[in-house]
């Protein structure tokens, strides 16, 4: 573990930021853009404000109070229905050993997946496809040949794009002919996002694809048109899983070729993982108000529901609550440091701030403000806490990672606050070197990595592997997430005088009109996506980080897609709430 966390080139060492920041992304260098950068400077935002008077982003307050939490409750628990789940269980294992043939099995892999139940069957689903790997399964049609592409891409396996040559013509597009199939569409659809860097098949596929989806969705039925709408917004690829569970439960009721006992497993389970979220909300919500942020740092954002669901979409499986609960304590100690960073805190006392955390050392609180010093505390009572828990499960301190990870966290802050109160505008190169670091992405997968189960046994990983694989995954994810967290905050945040995100960075470099600027950042953004395809496929770390990496990015999709779910929490976040936490499968 010391290992594998010290050896990363791009998320771990404290000398690698730098390094990392020349090579690994630029619009030019890393994703093709060639343009000459121009930075621009602009007037500072803070002219506006009087004498001694403090910025304000004006954020809501909860629209959770805390005896709603506490009042949380289902008929669910493993004590009464633990019986009937495994059951369940074993009737899926049968139904996945005895299924007739590949697309069978395809198929029910695919509804394991999506139903949100495949963690119970690991091992089942990697005999399977390592049968049908062995057997050299050859599919003739488009529909199972994408869905096995897609299917052995998500788990790891290399599978070659040439096995879509025989649906392309002389000129290497798809056949027309191909293009009344609205399932073989969808299903060819999903397996292009699981393309790579260069894979230009896998361009060709998508764009064909949606363009003959798109054209025939009035032809198509009720259930078929709404089920294509929603894969043309958010490909499967890019969906948080608990959300794809609670979506495809209802969806699979409908299917005429349904498994019953899938339909059961995939209801209790759900109800079941929900029971244990609740639990955890009502610990973190004792703990929250403990912590008394709501009146200590009253700028800051009062979100523990909300902050959840990063939590919950990094790592959703029910045996990992320690890892669940500890993260969203992260994210709520990070969401007040940075409010305090973005909005309310001076230049000099963030220099102040940002020294004490490099020196790590309570005695640091005396120089610091009262509303600092409750934030600085905080810190240090959350990573002590930490510490011992990981010393208990584990038996070993990686602590020391973990406050490399703030540190290097709030020099990221401190950047973009220079930036801001010199009225500085970087060149988007410029800006993402620093603000993949900004987003959290780095420090939020340390920690959860940090604090999975079972870590004594990987303690092998070389740091060959860790220093040539981990850090690109970390990286891509974080990058996934900020231009994501840019797209959906970027209007609220220039309404106030933020510090310029990658749009506003765009703008001014490139002369570009705020459309334009998004839509490049749009196009980063797929492109992104690429390549944390192509580093989750030759990755040799352990496959919980790859996923914890690739569902970073997918919450960040979710929170941010609809604007700002953090900030502005009252619509659709709450009603995402409403339907993870508080609504049972029936």
């Amino acid at each position: 573990m010391e290992q594998l966390l010290a050896a990363s080139p791009c998320s771990f060492s404290s000398t690698a930021v730098t390094a990392c920041s020349t090579n690994l992304f630029s619009p030019r260098t890393r994703l093709g853009r060639a343009r000459v950068v121009r930075r621009v400077t602009i007037v500072s935002k803070l002219s506006s404000l009087q004498p001694g008077q403090r910025r304000s982003a004006n954020y809501h307050p909860s629209v959770w109070e805390p005896a709603v939490i506490e009042s949380l409750t289902t008929p669910f628990s493993y004590e009464a229905h633990g019986a009937r789940l495994e059951d369940l269980k074993n009737e899926a294992r049968n139904l996945l050993e005895y299924a007739p043939d590949p697309c069978s099995t395809l198929k029910l892999i695919d509804s394991l997946q999506r139903l949100g139940v495949s963690y119970h069957f690991g091992k089942e689903i990697d005999a399977a496809l390592d049968n049908l790997i062995s057997s050299k399964t050859v599919v003739d049609d488009l529909y199972t040949t994408s869905l096995m592409f897609r299917i052995l891409r998500e788990h790891g396996y290399p599978i070659s794009t040439d096995v879509f040559d025989k649906f392309r013509g002389g000129d290497g597009k798809f056949m027309e002919s191909l293009g009344c199939d609205a399932a073989a569409l969808l299903s060819l659809y999903e397996a292009s996002h699981l393309g790579t860097h260069g894979e230009d098949v896998m361009e060709e596929a998508m764009k064909f694809s949606a363009e003959h989806l798109q054209s025939s969705l009035r032809e198509m039925d009720c259930d078929m048109a709404m089920q294509v709408q929603h894969t043309l917004q958010v490909p499967l690829r890019w969906r948080m899983p608990r959300i794809e569970a609670m979506s495809y439960i209802h969806a699979y009721q409908k299917h005429g070729t349904s498994h019953s006992a899938l339909i059961e497993l995939a209801k209790l389970d759900y109800n079941l993982v929900q029971a244990v979220y609740q639990q955890e909300l009502r610990e973190l919500a004792r703990w929250w108000g403990a912590l008394g942020f709501k009146e200590k740092v009253s700028f800051s954002r009062d979100r523990l529901m909300e902050n959840y669901i990063w939590a919950m979409g990094i790592v959703f499986e029910p045996q990992l609550s320690t890892c669940r609960t500890n993260l969203t304590r992260f994210v709520c100690i990070l969401t007040a440091i940075d409010d305090m960073y973005d909005v309310y805190g001076t230049l000099p006392e963030l220099e102040l701030f940002t020294e004490a955390v490099n020196r790590w050392d309570i005695t640091a609180m005396k120089d610091l403000p009262e509303y600092m010093g409750a934030c600085y505390l905080a810190l240090l009572d959350f990573v002590n806490d930490l510490e011992l828990e990981i010393l208990k499960d584990h038996g070993s301190n990686t602590t020391h990672y973990i406050k490399e990870e703030w540190k290097k966290l709030c020099h990221s802050y401190l950047t973009e606050a220079r930036w801001f109160y010199n009225g500085y505008t970087p060149a988007l190169e410029e800006y993402l070197d620093n603000a993949w670091i900004s987003v959290g992405g780095p420090a939020a997968i340390v920690h959860a990595y940090t604090l999975q189960p079972g870590l004594n046994g990987r303690k092998s990983v070389s740091v060959d592997r860790c220093s040539k694989h981990g850090g690109e995954l970390i990286y891509w994810s974080s990058l996934i997430t900020r231009l994501s967290n840019d797209l959906g905050t970027c209007k609220a945040e220039s309404a106030r005088g933020d510090t310029a995100k990658s749009t506003e960075c765009y703008m001014a470099e490139a002369g570009a009109l705020k459309e334009e600027a998004m839509e490049h950042v749009r196009r980063l953004l797929h492109r992104s996506w690429k390549k944390l395809n192509e580093e989750s496929l030759k990755s040799s770390m352990p496959r919980s980080m790859t996923n914890m990496c690739l569902n970073m990015a997918r919450t960040s999709h979710c929170l941010y897609r609809h604007g700002d779910g953090i900030g502005t929490s009252s619509g659709a976040t709450k009603d995402l709430l409403m339907s993870l936490i508080v609504q049972t499968i029936n």
